[in-house]
């Protein structure tokens, strides 16, 4: 059950000329008062025909009408409106039912409060099976305002118990995180216009898109620009940006005149100090004599920061700052997958603008972020919306990996009891599923056609079985087992060890949840064992041979086959078959 509350109105008798009326579509149908203030005496135009909505608004607004004769500043926001909607596979409720949900959500909002016989007055006009409309005038008997801070808060927890006691469908409870939902009167403009989407979901998208590209809030406003948004910005003195509203070109409202939005009326992480916070955020200090190989592409710099997703969600210390930490990072896997879908190949990227717009609702909950914490990640996104030039052979594992962090936001979403979060997760997650398994299909066709000999196979599944002994016999019955095989085989071939890859990919990502553990293997391993392995000698050879600063070069006193990297420590020779 959805109570949607209105912004306040000054006209009674327009509006319950809407409600008696057809209707924009004639879908009203026998509209009538189920509930009310007063059932006595009040004029009803849906039951007597000599009733008329004039009398009625009459009725309603009497106590505003008493209070601006009385007082110099008159009220005009008097009008409160609520309409109240069951879902589509709920049973049709009667008048009495409804006359009874209409009573409870006026006594949540503060509009009549139980045992207050000087609350405001209010009528529950029917004019449809599935739902009803309660307007209300906020003036109380007693010529005083109802106190409604928070009531839409109460509102939707009465909704939930109103649920429960009817046998309706249970939804989950509102936390201030959702997005403003279009009104009738931008979806009929957009409609009217051609347009696929109201123009405060299309300035939302576009924001959205942005964000990668930039490392600043002015950043960004340029950018925006650039992408034929219409930004007004608001400056202070010294020039610093105190605000921002953006505008959809040949979005005009009656005069003629360009409509702007304000970025925290299109979203509620889109307002400009929460945008700053995200952006403008330095990284983590690294030690100076800290040293790392750095992936060659943005693919892998991102392949390789979600490797420590599972730790900052898993591993984040206890209480507000634990959760902060794993809010950035998940906010971060946003914007990954928002720069990742803008430049993948036309055949991955339906999926993916779909699993980043499912996602958004995951990337803000109640916990404040520490964005900080979620540099690399976010530096990964960076790079990939503004220098990669098109994916690379490691795309596939990287949408993998995004699977298993969708999953694992998910499960801390749901932890924390964000439901509506973690329904976004597991939405953006079977987009994502489907992005992987196409990514990886013709991956699986060049393996499958190169898989290796019977005799070759039954040895590596005695790998299998002793690397990961819970999960051999899924890995072996599932269908991309031979690419596995021809997986494990090239791993050898250059120098890897297919027990201990087995076991590395496997501790990466648990294996009990994944719908076909064979695949996500072959994406860990193949990702993991791109290199020959490591010539450890070879590499402590080069190390005695460097200078340091003002010292002599030394002689290389290593064995010829150390300095050349040649394999013939037997440690690092493949096996045979």
């Amino acid at each position: 059950m959805i109570a949607a509350i209105k912004p306040a109105g000054s006209n009674s008798r327009g509006l319950l000329a809407y409600l008696y009326g057809p209707g924009r579509h004639d879908e009203h149908t026998d509209p009538h008062i189920v509930a009310g203030f007063a059932m006595l005496g009040m004029p009803d135009p849906g039951r007597d025909e000599n009733a008329t909505l004039t009398q009625l608004a009459r009725q309603l607004d009497e106590p505003v009408r008493l209070r601006n004769s009385e007082f110099g500043k008159k009220v005009t926001d008097h009008v409160w409106h609520c309409p109240v909607r069951t879902a589509p596979e709920d049973r049709h409720l009667s008048d009495n039912e409804w006359a009874d949900i209409a009573q409870r959500i006026v006594e949540a909002a503060g509009i009549a409060p139980p045992g207050d016989d000087l609350g405001c007055r209010w009528i529950a006009v029917r004019h449809a099976d599935d739902h009803i409309h309660i307007l209300a005038t906020t003036v109380r008997e007693d010529g005083r305002r109802p106190k409604l801070h928070d009531s839409g808060i109460r509102v939707g927890d009465a909704c939930r118990r109103i649920e429960e006691d009817y046998g309706l469908r249970q939804l989950k409870k509102g936390d201030r995180t959702a997005g403003r939902r279009p009104n009738q009167a931008e979806m009929h403009k957009a409609e009217r216009l051609g347009w696929e989407q109201t123009s405060r979901e299309w300035l939302r998208d576009r924001i959205r898109a942005a964000i990668p590209h930039a490392s600043s809030v002015e950043e960004l406003v340029a950018y925006l620009e650039v992408d034929d948004i219409l930004v007004k910005p608001r400056r202070g003195p010294s020039g610093d940006l105190l605000g921002y509203a953006v505008g959809r070109p040949g979005d005009l409202n009656k005069d003629g005149e360009q409509i702007f939005h304000p970025g925290g009326k299109i979203a509620p992480d889109l307002t400009l100090p929460k945008l700053k916070a995200r952006l403008e955020c330095s990284g983590p200090e690294e030690h100076p004599t800290a040293r790392r190989e750095r992936p060659s592409t943005p693919w892998q710099q991102a392949t390789e920061a979600l490797d420590t997703f599972h730790t900052h969600l898993a591993d984040a210390s206890t209480g507000d700052r634990g959760d902060a930490l794993a809010q950035a990072q998940i906010t971060a896997l946003g914007e990954l997958i928002q720069a990742t879908a803008e430049k993948s190949p036309a055949d991955l990227r339906v999926q993916l603008q779909a699993a980043s717009k499912a996602f958004a609702r995951a990337e803000r909950s109640q916990i404040r972020s520490e964005d900080r914490a979620a540099h690399a990640l976010r530096a990964a996104a960076r790079d990939i919306a503004n220098t990669a030039t098109g994916p690379d052979g490691t795309l596939a594992a990287l949408v993998a990996a995004m699977v298993w962090a969708a999953i694992l936001a998910g499960r801390w979403h749901d932890a924390k009891g964000n439901a509506h979060q973690a329904d976004s997760a597991r939405q953006a997650l079977r987009h994502l599923q489907a992005a992987a398994d196409h990514a990886l299909t013709p991956v699986l066709t060049e393996l499958e056609a190169r898989r290796p000999k019977d005799e070759t196979r039954r040895t590596l599944a005695g790998d299998v079985r002793a690397a990961v002994p819970e999960q051999a016999d899924r890995i072996l019955t599932d269908p991309g087992w031979p690419a596995l095989a021809t997986v494990l085989v090239d791993a050898e071939a250059r120098g890897h060890k297919p027990h201990q890859l087995l076991q590395e990919a496997a501790a990466q990502r648990e294996l009990t949840t994944a719908r076909q553990p064979a695949r996500v293997l072959i994406t860990r391993i193949q990702y993991t064992s791109r290199n020959p392995v490591r010539n450890r000698r070879a590499e402590a050879a080069r190390l005695r041979t460097t200078t340091t600063a003002g010292a002599p070069v030394q002689q290389n006193r290593t064995p010829k086959h150390a300095a050349t990297g040649s394999p013939t420590d037997k440690r690092q020779q493949p096996r045979r078959r």
